[in-house]
């Protein structure tokens, strides 16, 4: 029965998904496929469904994702230019591991942004969720970091802050970005390996 009745709250709760909630969730997949593939219109995708759920998020006080939406804009439009002009000039965009400085700064990045955001949310918002909307945001803030720069490990941090989303998400009555979510989760897995793959190849080429 218990079973039934979740199945009965989830099939209600897809039909009440918006439509504005379908589309980001349908640019936030053509996003996550682009970056899996390493091309270059995963930018505009990400774009659109970052200003769609940056709307949603608002509207539902999730605001250290909202702020998390804010940078992920940032960052796509930064990533977006340097892959142009790198294209421009005929240049390669390759992958690599990070560097020591670069980890550093993206767990800098990621337990900074944890502190800053939750004495944000606690003090300064009425969020019901300031551990997790923190802990989700910041973590993802130094993933986006990584993947702008084209480093492997950006799948990692990513993916630490897509398991912690899910509940969050599903605790917001998001019912398709929590299935987003871990659609994310698991393409991230493939993501990390197929970018192993890229890096290699790039061994070989170069020798």
């Amino acid at each position: 029965m218990e079973i039934q009745e979740m199945l009965r709250l989830f099939v209600e709760q897809v039909k009440a998904t918006s439509y504005l909630e379908w589309f980001a969730v349908g640019f936030g997949v053509t996003e996550v496929l682009l970056a899996k593939r390493n091309n270059i219109w995963l930018y505009p995708a990400g774009i659109i469904g970052i200003l769609l759920s940056l709307y949603l998020k608002l509207n539902a006080r999730l605001y250290a994702e909202s702020l998390l939406s804010m940078y992920y804009l940032v960052m796509s439009v930064y990533g977006w230019i340097i892959w142009s002009k790198r294209l421009a000039k005929n240049e390669a965009v390759t992958v690599s591991w990070t560097t020591r400085k670069e980890l550093q700064i993206a767990f800098a990045i990621a337990i900074g942004g944890y502190f800053v955001l939750y004495f944000a949310l606690v003090h300064f918002t009425n969020s019901d969720v300031p551990i997790l909307d923190a802990f989700v945001s910041s973590t993802a803030w130094a993933g986006m970091w990584l993947l702008a720069r084209r480093k492997i490990e950006n799948w990692i941090f990513l993916n630490v802050s897509n398991i912690v989303a899910i509940p969050l998400m599903w605790h917001k009555n998001f019912v398709m970005f929590a299935l987003l979510t871990l659609f994310l989760f698991i393409v991230a897995i493939f993501g990390y390996f197929d970018w192993k793959k890229i890096y290699k190849r790039q061994l070989t080429v170069s020798n």
